[in-house]
């Protein structure tokens, strides 16, 4: 039995109230307000594709002690059409941040909205054949809109992630049928930032409504599946009701399509079937079919058969957890600043050279993108980072320090500091001094805090953001930062 193993998922705390979008819009775009319902997820300004990829993917793999407890993954598929580097494997950025083994295989899979499904299906094929135990599907998107587009409000960023293997499959792999075609409802050329889209009547009508039922209903017949038998219909679609219809097409009851989550989330591109899929897993029965199809110059349709493992599965917060974990956002302003979308005056702190020394990048690589410090054997004294010497002034042991993961420890705040001096991208920069439960230190950023919300004694949790952005030379520096449980 071949299938999904486990699954996480990562939405932003930050939802941007479309309303504010419509209404700062109003004096250019008065149309905008015949979709300024609900709410959008907002990325901080710290996170990007990958960072959000990799939380999803903390999710997916709970461990106590990352360098051990995930040893058992062999390959990472990262799916998303917003890596941000062209020319630097961003799966293996996400390996790092995850611990993962160097004895791993790792793929970038893009240039699709069917990237995310493309990606699972080329890890089931690993998987059937051999070429891997389990593997991990990791999708993140962090789409830009144009000011005062219709993209802009449907648009939401978010991140998914699942593992596939033979043992303690939860939902079993029952086949998959793939439609390639040219069909061009949007696209994003080389160097350009912003999608552009084609007619919309166009884009349902010869799109959606002829394309995804034809490749449902091919993996229909060839798994000997009717359609009655789906439980869950997981069909991103940006037409309202449409996919309810595209149901009907396939013989699937129409009350069984899921929530596409619009007007909570928004749509998170390739990691958006796979979000819906992680939220149906929260709640999916033994025996119920899971059927995923995925638009984008052709389609994608999986099947799925969800299994008895599924209630041993241990607890994660998924969807759900990261639906809760909400900040209602009004300030459209701040959402143009935080994705690029105008030109702030940063000041003259801000005007530093921000080079990366990239052989301190690996030598030490470890120690910044999985903030693995290191643990005395002699006397157990855990310290960041990993010295020679340990530093219990009553051991000094030398080479005595064993890697000693800090990424899923909590901490707590010992002494802060709110900065409005320093340049920070959302003032005040707050940092300071973290302890953690099982000892060391850390002097680090503080991020997804408000100004008065944290104080000495504050439990953090670390989480995987971007340091700093080195725009002379289009690098992005990677960090870990404390975060308010």
């Amino acid at each position: 039995m071949t299938g999904i193993t486990a699954y996480g998922a990562y939405i932003p705390r930050l939802r941007l109230q479309r309303k504010a979008v419509a209404e700062a819009n109003a004096w250019f775009a008065p149309g905008l307000r015949g979709g300024a319902k609900g709410e959008r997820a907002m990325a901080n300004w710290d996170e990007d594709a990958v960072t959000m990829a990799v939380e999803a993917a903390r999710d997916c793999l709970p461990a106590a002690d990352p360098l051990k407890d995930r040893a058992f993954v062999d390959a990472v598929y990262f799916a998303s059409t917003t890596m941000p580097f062209s020319d630097r494997q961003n799966a293996g950025i996400a390996a790092q941040a995850l611990s993962l083994s160097e004895n791993i295989s790792s793929f970038d899979v893009t240039s699709s909205m069917r990237c995310g499904t493309g990606a699972v299906v080329s890890a089931l094929d690993a998987v059937k054949a051999g070429r891997s135990q389990t593997a991990l599907v990791i999708a993140g998107e962090k789409r830009k809109a144009r000011a005062a587009s219709s993209q802009e409000l449907a648009y939401g960023d978010a991140a998914a992630a699942l593992t596939f293997g033979n043992d303690k499959v939860i939902a079993n792999f029952l086949g998959s049928h793939s439609v390639t075609l040219d069909f061009v409802d949007h696209f994003r050329g080389e160097g350009e930032e912003y999608d552009y889209g084609w007619e919309e009547r166009w884009i349902r009508d010869e799109g959606y409504s002829k394309i995804v039922p034809a490749a449902v209903k091919a993996l229909l017949e060839k798994t000997g599946v009717k359609g009655a038998d789906i439980a869950h219909f997981i069909v991103p679609c940006p037409f309202a009701k449409l996919d309810q219809t595209l149901a009907k097409q396939c013989g699937i009851d129409p009350a069984k399509v899921r929530d596409n989550l619009a007007s909570t989330v928004g749509d998170s591109g390739a990691a958006h079937s796979l979000l819906m899929l992680a939220q149906a897993l929260e709640s999916a029965k033994p025996g119920e079919k899971i059927l995923v199809a995925q638009f984008g110059q052709g389609c994608d349709a999986l099947l799925f058969e969800v299994t008895g493992e599924i209630a041993k599965l241990a607890k994660r917060g998924g969807v759900s957890a990261a639906l809760a974990r909400r900040k209602e956002e009004t300030n459209y302003i701040k959402y143009l600043g935080f994705n690029g979308l105008i030109d702030l005056e940063k000041g003259m702190r801000a005007e530093v050279d921000k080079r990366t020394a990239l052989t301190v990048l690996y030598r030490k690589n470890d120690m910044l993108m999985g903030l693995v410090g290191g643990k005395c054997r002699q006397c157990g004294t855990a310290q960041y980072p990993r010295t020679r010497v340990c530093v219990n002034p009553n051991c000094k042991a030398i080479d005595s320090q064993d890697p000693h993961s800090f990424a899923e420890t909590k901490g707590t705040i010992l002494s802060w500091s709110a900065d409005f001096l320093t340049f920070s991208m959302a003032p005040p920069n707050h940092y300071g001094m973290i302890t953690f439960a099982d000892g060391g230190r850390l002097m680090a950023d503080i991020t997804d805090v408000e100004q008065g919300q944290i104080d000495t004694g504050t439990q953090v949790k670390m989480v995987f953001r971007i340091k700093d952005f080195d725009e002379k030379r289009g690098f992005r520096r990677y960090f870990w930062k404390a975060v308010p449980v």
